[in-house]
């Protein structure tokens, strides 16, 4: 197996490798381009359009995708998975990776679409970093954008794998990409409809990508991620790296469940209360009338929308910033 394929190992130890570029015996280039960042091209004469970003690791204590990356890199540096497609591999945050932590000072995915410009450290230096690799990667005219960033929640989940769909004014939300999704392995997809500072809206906003940030299980150590079955994710992985996907299933949801942002719970102080078990699993259904939080000022929200479920309910972020999101569910009428 060619060194450059052992891209995690290269960054839980903070090594740059030997050797920057390496070709398989079929003609695919492996290229380093930084810490946890590997480029991965097909011979011109395999290459179907395809520009794919599987990013992992934005939050490093997540790692059943970031194992699932270093089977995909393996396979390909083994020769047993034969590009098709262009690939960017990004382990997002490696310090953390390392240390086994969330993140270190600041979320990483919290920092993207120019929050980065208005904080400092070692963090936000590295959501520049992603964004400019991305930027570049993206770059080429005329082909297919795709961008997944894999990650797993804090909580467990009635619904344990989903997927959230950035939004862009003018833009609308694709049913072959749900359905892409679907076959994947993903039961739900949340529909955003406002601009968001994560990663995957970044490259959906600014770079014109499809982009979804995947929930696959809950967040384990490194060799404990048994119970996060991701066989249907690999198995589209493959087929998208390889050029591969059946073309029949090209409009299907399979039963998959929509739902749309019905407001996001934005915690201004240090008096911020959440008024909901430590434990609860994110889609958790909500009664109306039910007090979901309060604040300074006789600030509170409060349950009004029939179905409504809390997704990503976390007190503890900074203030500022979203401490939970109030779904319900959606017709899907706004697909293309």
């Amino acid at each position: 197996m060619l060194a450059l394929g052992k891209l995690l190992e290269l960054t839980l130890a903070g090594r740059e490798p030997a050797e920057k570029t390496q070709l398989t015996v079929e003609g695919v280039r492996m290229r380093w381009l930084g810490e946890g960042a590997l480029e991965v091209r097909p011979p011109e004469a395999r290459d179907n359009g395809m520009d794919l970003l599987l990013s992992a690791g934005i939050h490093g204590n997540e790692t059943a995708p970031i194992e699932l990356l270093d089977t995909l890199l393996h396979d390909i540096a083994r020769g047993d998975l034969k590009p098709r497609a262009r690939i960017l591999f990004l382990f997002g945050n490696p310090e953390a990776i390392r240390r086994g932590e969330r993140y270190l000072e600041q979320d990483v995915n919290r920092l993207f679409n120019g929050r980065h410009e208005m904080s400092s450290g070692f963090e936000a230096m590295r959501a520049c970093e992603l964004e400019r690799l991305a930027k570049t990667f993206f770059s080429v005219p005329d082909r297919t954008r795709l961008h997944y960033d894999l990650h797993t929640a804090i909580r467990g989940s009635r619904i344990e794998q989903f997927a959230l769909y950035p939004w862009k004014e003018g833009r609308a939300h694709s049913r072959s990409e749900l359905a892409r999704l679907s076959a994947a392995g993903m039961d739900a997809v949340l529909l955003q409809s406002k601009a968001s500072i994560t990663f995957t809206a970044f490259t959906y906003e600014t770079l014109d990508a499809e982009a979804f940030t995947l929930e696959l299980g809950k967040a384990r150590p490194f060799g404990q991620n048994q119970l996060v079955n991701l066989e249907r994710l690999e198995t589209r992985l493959k087929q998208l790296i390889a050029g591969e996907e059946p073309a029949h299933e090209a409009q299907s949801l399979n039963g998959m469940q929509l739902f749309s942002v019905a407001r996001e719970i934005i915690k201004h102080s240090d008096a911020f209360r959440l008024h909901l078990p430590a434990d609860i699993e994110n889609f958790s259904e909500l009664p109306k009338g039910y007090l979901l939080a309060d604040d300074l000022a006789g600030t509170r929200w409060v349950v009004e929308e029939e179905g409504a479920r809390i997704i990503f309910p976390n007190p503890k972020v900074k203030n500022g910033l979203r401490a939970g999101i109030l779904v319900v569910p959606s017709d899907g009428a706004q697909l293309v």
